[in-house]
């Protein structure tokens, strides 16, 4: 029996509101600051100022009220849990995006189309990509990413209409961030990312890695994966001789120089003899019958 005290902050009630509200307003910072250096290469080398405001907390119907019925959205796989979460543009914005990232101004004018040109589709792609991988990287937060685990994030599926996309239940709360995308000559850009608000804790700095029991691995030999599959240039020396400079220097076409084949010929890897074997043939084709392998050491598990 425990009071109430040590309860409240034990591991089945997580941390407490302050601590995840200070530990979501670090996620924010590190996120917007990623998102500046990310997108800027994608929007002709911008100087960006990225701004994450504080979410708005609804359901999940309400969430897809705000984004509209037709927008371009992605369902992306982010964090190092791989959470689900929505992130909308305007067909506006996204076409804006698209003018920028080929050199216009980027500037939200004119109206707006009822279909996405398929150039602003595969830029909202592209943006959402950058956007997912972003989110994963700030939920490791300054701890470097365990071994073997990807940083990278990805866009599950696209599609117009984010209630097709079923990224939360439409009864459950969620969280509803707006991104501002600004450059420095005047431009601003802003995109919505909703998350389930169960998700969120796992997609902040720690609450998503899963301790993984470490493989027994074997040690690496040549006869295992990915060394056994390695092609190596073999070579065999039939015959060798000197000749002295002034010889070599008299040759001509039509020469002749005789040669001394020894019973024993080596087979070799670059400089290093592998085996010394016989020369014949087999299937009316030139041989080598292996008479001797010392073995060496990086050829260890090869039989004679």
């Amino acid at each position: 029996m425990h009071c109430s005290e040590l309860t409240a902050h034990g591991a089945g009630r997580g941390i407490n509101a302050e601590e995840s509200a200070s530990l979501l307003a670090a996620w924010r910072r590190d996120l917007a600051r990623l998102l500046a250096d990310d997108l800027s290469g994608l929007l002709s080398g911008d100087r960006l100022d990225v701004s994450i405001a504080e979410p708005d907390r609804i359901s999940g119907a309400d969430a897809l009220r705000r984004i509209g019925p037709i927008a371009a959205n992605s369902l992306l796989r982010v964090g190092a849990s791989g959470e689900t979460a929505l992130l909308s543009f305007d067909f506006a914005t996204a076409i804006a995006l698209t003018d920028r990232s080929f050199g216009g101004d980027g500037r939200i004018t004119g109206a707006v189309p009822d279909a996405l040109p398929r150039s602003a589709a595969l830029l909202a792609e592209e943006t959402a990509t950058m956007i997912a991988g972003a989110i994963t990287r700030a939920s490791f937060g300054d701890m470097p990413p365990p071994a073997g685990m990807t940083t990278r994030g990805e866009v599950i599926v696209r599609s117009e209409s984010a209630a097709r996309l079923k990224p939360f239940s439409l009864e459950a709360e969620a969280l509803l961030f707006t991104l501002d995308i600004a450059n420095r000559q005047g431009c601003t850009w802003r995109a919505s990312l909703a998350i389930a608000a169960d998700r969120m804790a796992r997609v902040l700095p720690g609450g998503g890695r899963r301790a993984r029991a470490r493989a027994v691995r074997p040690p690496a030999t040549g006869m295992a994966a990915p060394f056994a599959d390695m092609p190596l240039p073999l070579h065999v020396v039939l015959a060798q001789f000197d000749l002295s400079l002034a010889r070599l220097q008299t040759l001509s076409p039509g020469d002749t120089i005789p040669l001394v084949m020894g019973r024993q010929v080596p087979l070799l890897v670059g400089d290093t003899t592998l085996a010394h074997g016989s020369v014949g043939t087999c299937e009316d084709r030139m041989a080598i019958r292996l008479t001797r392998l010392p073995v060496p050491a990086f050829a260890e598990g090869v039989a004679p």
